[in-house]
Order: structure tokens, then C-alpha cells, then sequence
């Protein structure tokens, strides 16, 4: 079975990470979460970076705010793929997390979504997990075609109130 590490800065990350955790569950994609500081707890971010791989892990997501360190110090732990969540807050409303997560030096790569960007990851990481499981490549497809449809859905129920003269106004 296909498996996800969840690394929160904070447990106040949650609401930022649960759609995306709730993604991965419905594409049955299983998923250990983890609250744990990069700054307060390193000793057990460490630990949960340096075991993932044998606890069947395959990615990890590491959502973080403010100076948001975590997505960077658990790259730096494991030669497993890393996707960084910067969480919006703070006088800079997720900026400096963003900038802090996208500008890995050079040899310690962390893929980056964007500011509370928590459904995203969890899509990416399924896209990650797919490569080598056909049947969330498949999952994966029927998402995205389901996705279409709901878009063609919603044109054509547009179309239909701007011909009946029902366009809300600008």
C-alpha cells in the first residue's frame, strides 16, 4: 500500500493540511501524520525523517509557517522525496514561509506548492506514488476527468442563464 508522511510545524497547521490528508485517504493512500517542530523538536523530526523510508513512506509533506524550516531540515534527513506547504499567517502572511521553502540551497531539493496550498501537495504526492502503482494512476485520471466534466458542467449551466437573459450583473 501506497504511503504518505504528513509532518506539521504545529498542530495549528492542521486546518491548512486536512483537505489535503482527506484527499489522500479517498484515494486510499495511506498517511502518517505528525506534529513536530524543526526549531523546538529537531531530535524528533530527525527521527521521523530517518525512519520513514522503512516504515514504507514513500513522501513526504511538510506543511510550515513563518520561518517554516521543517520541509528543509526533513530533506536534509532523507533521500525521500519532499513537498513543503508553506502556511500562510504571521506579518508576512505566508511569504516568508513561501521564500523560505522555495529557496533550498543547491543538493537539498524541496518541491514547493503554494501558500496553503494542502490539496495540492496531496495530489502531487499521489502523482509521485503513481509512477510506480497503476492503480492510483488510474484514480488519479478519473479525478482529473471528473474534474473536466464538473467544468463542462458548470459552462454549459453559464451558457444557459446568459441566454435566458440570467447572467448575474458585474
Amino acid at each position: 500500500m501506497a504511503k504518505v508522511g504528513v509532518v506539521l510545524g504545529s498542530d495549528s497547521d492542521w486546518p491548512v493540511m486536512e483537505p489535503g490528508y482527506k484527499i489522500l485517504r479517498d484515494f486510499g493512500v495511506e498517511t502518517e501524520v505528525l506534529a513536530a517542530s524543526a526549531h523546538r523538536t529537531p531530535d524528533a523530526v530527525r527521527s521521523f525523517a530517518e525512519s520513514a523510508k522503512e516504515k514504507g513512506i514513500e513522501v513526504i509533506i511538510a506543511a510550515a509557517g513563518a520561518a517554516a524550516h521543517l520541509p528543509g531540515v526533513i530533506a536534509a534527513c532523507t533521500v525521500l522525496p519532499v513537498v513543503g506547504v508553506p502556511v500562510s499567517g504571521g506579518a508576512l502572511s505566508g511569504m516568508d514561509a513561501l521564500f523560505s521553502i522555495v529557496q533550498m540551497p543547491s543538493g537539498i531539493p524541496v518541491g514547493t506548492m503554494a501558500i496553503d496550498g494542502g490539496k495540492n501537495a496531496a495530489l502531487y504526492a499521489v502523482s509521485i506514488l503513481a509512477l510506480k502503482n497503476e492503480q492510483l494512476a488510474r484514480s488519479l485520471l478519473a479525478f482529473r476527468e471528473a474534474q473536466a466534466e464538473a467544468v463542462y458542467r458548470k459552462n454549459e449551466a453559464l451558457r444557459a442563464k446568459i441566454e435566458y437573459g440570467e447572467a448575474p450583473e458585474r
